[in-house]
C-alpha cells in the first residue's frame, strides 16, 4: 500500500475528521465555482445603458448551461461513487476501469449537446421566455459559452474523481484557477475591449479550458492513486449502464432545475415581463452561491461513505449521514433567517434599478422562507448515491422539481399572481424534502442498522 493509499483509507480515523479534511476544500470549490455566473451577472448587470436587459438576456441562458452541466454530471457523479465503492472493496482495476469508461462518455456527451445546442439555440431562447428585447444579450452570450462546453463537461466531469480518491485540495484548485481567471478576464473583455456579453461569455470558456488542462494532467500524472489509462477508456456496456443509471439521479436534479427555470421564466415572462425574468435570473443565482455549502458538504461525505460502505463498516456509514444532517440543517436555518432578513441586498447585488428591487424584495421572501428544508432533501438524495441506489435517488431529483414546483409554478398564478411562480419553490422545500428523507430513513438506515448492503 502508498503513501497516498493510507492517506485515503477513509476507514481509519475520526469520520468527522475525515468529511470535514473532504467537505472543506469542496466547499470553498463550490463557491468560487459559482463565482463564474455570479460575477459574470454582476458585471454584465452593470453595462452602461442595457445592463437591466442584458442581465435578464443571460439569465435566461440558465437552462443551457444547467443542460451541460447535467451531461457532465451523468458521467461524473454516476462514476466517482462507484470509484470510491470499487476501492473500498480493494478492486483498484476495476475503479480505473470506472473512470476511463466515464471520460469517454463525457466526450460523446460533450459533442452531441455542443452540436445540438448551437443548432437550436435561438427558437428555444424563444421558447424560455426571451423577448425581442433580450434575445440579442441571451444569443450573443450562449453562441460563444456554447462553444466551449467541452472544456466544462471535462472540467465538471472528471473533477469529482480527482476528490473521490482523497485530493480535495487538488479538486479546489481545478475550480480557483478557472474562477479566478475569470475574474480577472470579466472586466477586461466587458468593459475595456468593449465586447459586453460576449466578453463574459468568452472570459468563462478560457477560464474552463485551463481548469481542464490542470484536471487532465493531474489524472494523468504521478500523484493520483487511480489514473486515466487510454486501454481503460475502450466502452464496457455493462459499466457504462451502471455509471449512467447512478449518475442519472445528479443529472435529473440538473436537468429538472432547467425544466423549471424554463417554466418559472415562461410564466413571469407572461405574468410580470422582463422585470420578473431579471429577479428569478438574481435569485437562481443566490440561491446556486448558497447551495454550495450544503452541496460541498455532501460531496466531501459521498467517498468517506461509499469507502465505508464497500468495506462493511456501516457503523461509520451511518455516522456520516448524522453529521451531515446536523451540520447542513444548522447552516441551511441561519440561510433562511439571512435572506428573510436582506432581501433587498441579494437583488442589489446584480444591478440597483429601483423597479427591480422593489420586485424582488417579495419574491425573495417567498422563494427562501422555507430554505432550511433543503437539508433533509440533500441529505437523503447524497446518502442514496454514495450507497449507490441509483433509482431512489433519481425518483426525489424528479419529486421536488419536476412533479411538484414546474406545475405549481404554472398553476399558482392564476390565483396568486406572479409572486404564485415563486411560492412554488418553498412547497417544493417542504413535501419533496419530507419525502427524501423519511424514505431514506425507512429503507436504507434500516439496512444499516442491519448490517447489510441490500442489492445495488
Amino acid at each position: 500500500m502508498t503513501q497516498n493509499d493510507r492517506k485515503n483509507d477513509f476507514s481509519q480515523g475520526g469520520v468527522l475528521r475525515l468529511i470535514i479534511r473532504q467537505s472543506i476544500p469542496l466547499i470553498g470549490a463550490q463557491i468560487i465555482n459559482a463565482l463564474y455566473s455570479i460575477v459574470d451577472k454582476m458585471y454584465i448587470g452593470r453595462i452602461p445603458d442595457t445592463g437591466k436587459l442584458a442581465f435578464a438576456g443571460v439569465g435566461l441562458t440558465f437552462p443551457f448551461i444547467l443542460m451541460v452541466n447535467a451531461f457532465a454530471l451523468l458521467a461524473g457523479m454516476g462514476g466517482s461513487p462507484l470509484c470510491s465503492i470499487a476501492r473500498g472493496e480493494g478492486k483498484i482495476e476495476r475503479a480505473e476501469k470506472i473512470m476511463g469508461n466515464s471520460l469517454t462518455l463525457l466526450v460523446i456527451l460533450g459533442v452531441a449537446v455542443t452540436g445540438l445546442s448551437l443548432a437550436f439555440r435561438r427558437p428555444l431562447l424563444y421558447w424560455f421566455g426571451a423577448s425581442d428585447a433580450t434575445m440579442p444579450f441571451a444569443d450573443a452570450y450562449i453562441s460563444l459559452y456554447l462553444t466551449g462546453s467541452m472544456f466544462v463537461m471535462l472540467t465538471l466531469g472528471m473533477n469529482p474523481f480527482i476528490n473521490s480518491q482523497g485530493f480535495p485540495r487538488t479538486g479546489m484548485a481545478t475550480v480557483a484557477i478557472g474562477a479566478i481567471t475569470n475574474v480577472l478576464l470579466d472586466p477586461f473583455f466587458i468593459f475595456t475591449l468593449e465586447m459586453g456579453v460576449s466578453g463574459a461569455a468568452l472570459a468563462t470558456v478560457i477560464s474552463q479550458c485551463l481548469s481542464a488542462i490542470w484536471v487532465m494532467n493531474f489524472l494523468t500524472g504521478k500523484k493520483c492513486i487511480l489514473k486515466l489509462r487510454l486501454k481503460n477508456m475502450a466502452p464496457d456496456i455493462r459499466l457504462v449502464g451502471r455509471i449512467l443509471a447512478l449518475g442519472a439521479s445528479s443529472c435529473t436534479m440538473s436537468v429538472t432545475n432547467a425544466i423549471v427555470s424554463i417554466v418559472c421564466n415562461r410564466t413571469l415572462s407572461i405574468y410580470g415581463g422582463d422585470t420578473y425574468v431579471g429577479v428569478m435570473s438574481a435569485i437562481s443565482s443566490i440561491r446556486e452561491v448558497l447551495m454550495m455549502p450544503v452541496s460541498g458538504f455532501g460531496q466531501g461525505a459521498q467517498p468517506v461513505m461509499g469507502y465505508n460502505f464497500g468495506a462493511k463498516r456501516f457503523d461509520r456509514v451511518k455516522k456520516c449521514v448524522k453529521y451531515q444532517l446536523v451540520i447542513c440543517a444548522s447552516y441551511a436555518s441561519f440561510i433562511t433567517v439571512l435572506t428573510l432578513a436582506f432581501p433587498s441586498f441579494c437583488i442589489s447585488l446584480f444591478n440597483s434599478d429601483p423597479e427591480l428591487i422593489r420586485a424582488g424584495i417579495p419574491a425573495v421572501r417567498t422563494y427562501f422562507c422555507l430554505f432550511f428544508m433543503l437539508s433533509l432533501q440533500m441529505t437523503g438524495q447524497y446518502s442514496f448515491v454514495a450507497l449507490g441506489r441509483s433509482k431512489e435517488a433519481m425518483f426525489f431529483s424528479l419529486l421536488r422539481k419536476a412533479f411538484i414546483v414546474a406545475p405549481l409554478a404554472v398553476l399558482l398564478p392564476r390565483f396568486m399572481g406572479v409572486m404564485g411562480v415563486f411560492a412554488a419553490e418553498p412547497v417544493s422545500d417542504l413535501v419533496g424534502s419530507s419525502a427524501c428523507f423519511i424514505t431514506f430513513m425507512l429503507t436504507q438506515w434500516r439496512r444499516l442498522e442491519k448490517g447489510t448492503q441490500g442489492s445495488r
